[in-house]
């Protein structure tokens, strides 16, 4: 069955693939009634019809003659550029000028350009100098201009993916923007950090006080489990020679063992049976670029369908009848709150058993309770840790989330989809061990 979406448009291999020059489909030419040919063995006539209708009026021409004459005409390609963003701010529902709708529009060029530049800098760092940007593709923001270099032979074929691939994600990246305003999720968001200051919080602390403490934790030495961990307070322990700083303050010398761990963490406290209980707490609103490549993974244009976890809260408790004591104590502050919160997919493996996820990459052996709690007109998905599950969550081997993320990022199909080997000179695709391989000992010898 023929994928028809718009990441088939980045394939290498078909009618849609970027050539070494630009498209020309004059009527009747030899390199049109081959193209044809190629719509009919793959089944994307109808793509194909849908999309070169959307550029024609998008570009208010007729035909591909007409592209060129907007390339070679500034005033006509202007005239372009103020239609375009004028169709796209209502396609989007973006309200007020026109200045503001294309501030807004310009945004979706930062997310499309973040998402290429976050796998240069994390997940792919070690390749970073095969797959940088073209410097004329980054600093482009305009649609108009992007799409116009597609058909313009002054470009080489690498730019010209480059455009292709920008639009892509920048149509995602529109996509999500008006998926957040319509949910409200700033609003919500806003309102879910008021919930927990209010109603989850102890208030004998105040707003944003944070206490640092340390787990100090051993680890197998072939799978890099955590076997031991200890909390220990600020000032109990540091690595290195005598007399080290944490931040900026002497504290006793300790000597390092072998596959040993000292994580810092800032923890908050909530009141469970009129006893404080410390909880460290990691608290997000998913970012648009997190959002852009969660969408690439799943192959879904449609943000509705495929980003549910927007809102999201990750807590680390000393235990696990602490984490059962949290679970319960949200379930009263959304009571005393006004509001019912019920549970909804409600994953435990902390107690034994294997996390089932439909999730790329994802690891059997991931250990933690996870939830979506519904309250308050929000959905937000919990993720609650022991001390024990934290720590293989960033170290273990096969279970770290550094890994996962790697996993994710390769099995997914997107490394290859977004930097393909004929246009990058070099196969990412076989680069995933590699990979796997850097972060193992970054994550070990750190």
């Amino acid at each position: 069955m023929v994928q028809e979406n718009i990441f088939s448009l980045l394939e290498r291999t078909g009618p849609f693939a970027t050539g070494d020059r630009p498209p020309s489909l004059a009527p009747f030419s030899p390199e049109a009634r081959l193209f044809a040919r190629g719509l009919v063995e793959t089944g994307m006539t109808t793509r194909y019809r849908i999309l070169r209708n959307q550029i024609f009026e998008f570009l208010d021409v007729r035909s591909f003659a007409g592209i060129q004459a907007i390339i070679n005409d500034p005033a006509r390609r202007k005239l372009a550029n103020e239609r375009a963003y004028r169709l796209l701010g209502n396609m989007f529902g973006i309200e007020g000028n026109a200045r503001e709708v294309i501030l807004r529009i310009n945004t979706y060029s930062r997310t499309a350009d973040g998402v290429i530049n976050y796998l240069k800098a994390k997940v792919l760092a070690n390749y970073a100098s095969y797959i940088e940007m073209t410097n004329e593709i980054d600093s482009c923001k305009s649609p108009v201009n992007l799409l116009l270099i597609l058909f313009d032979d002054r470009y080489h074929k690498k730019a010209r993916f480059e455009a292709k691939r920008k639009l892509i994600l920048m149509n995602l990246a529109g996509s999500i923007d008006q998926r957040e305003r319509e949910t409200e999720v700033e609003a919500k968001f806003d309102q879910f950090l008021e919930f927990l200051n209010e109603h989850v919080w102890s208030r004998k602390s105040r707003i944003g006080e944070l206490e640092i403490v340390y787990l100090l934790s051993d680890h197998d030495r072939e799978t890099f489990a955590c076997t031991k961990v200890e909390v220990v307070g600020q000032g109990h322990w540091a690595y290195g020679s005598t007399a080290a700083k944490v931040f900026g303050k002497e504290v006793p010398g300790g000597k390092k063992k072998a596959n040993q761990k000292l994580t810092l963490i800032k923890r908050r406290r909530f009141q469970a049976n009129g006893v404080e209980v410390p909880i460290y707490v990691s608290i997000r609103k998913k970012q648009s670029e997190a959002k852009v490549l969660k969408l690439l993974r799943k192959g879904e244009e449609n943000p509705a369908v495929a980003v549910d976890d927007e809102l999201g809260l990750m807590g680390v408790v000393d235990s696990v009848a602490e984490v059962k004591a949290f679970q319960k104590h949200l379930t009263k502050s959304a009571t005393k709150a006004g509001s019912l919160m019920t549970l909804e997919e409600v994953t435990d493996t902390l107690s034994g058993g294997a996390h089932q996820s439909g999730s790329i990459g994802s690891s059997a052996k991931t250990q933690m309770l996870k939830f979506f709690a519904r309250m308050g007109g929000m959905r937000v998905e919990f993720i609650v840790h022991t001390n024990r599950s934290y720590l293989n969550y960033i170290y273990e081997r096969e279970v770290s989330h550094d890994e996962y993320e790697v996993k994710r990022i390769f099995d997914s199909g997107v490394a290859q989809l977004l930097f393909p080997q004929d246009i990058y000179e070099i196969d990412i695709a076989e680069k995933k061990e590699a990979v796997l391989r850097w972060f193992r000992k970054r994550i070990e010898e750190f």
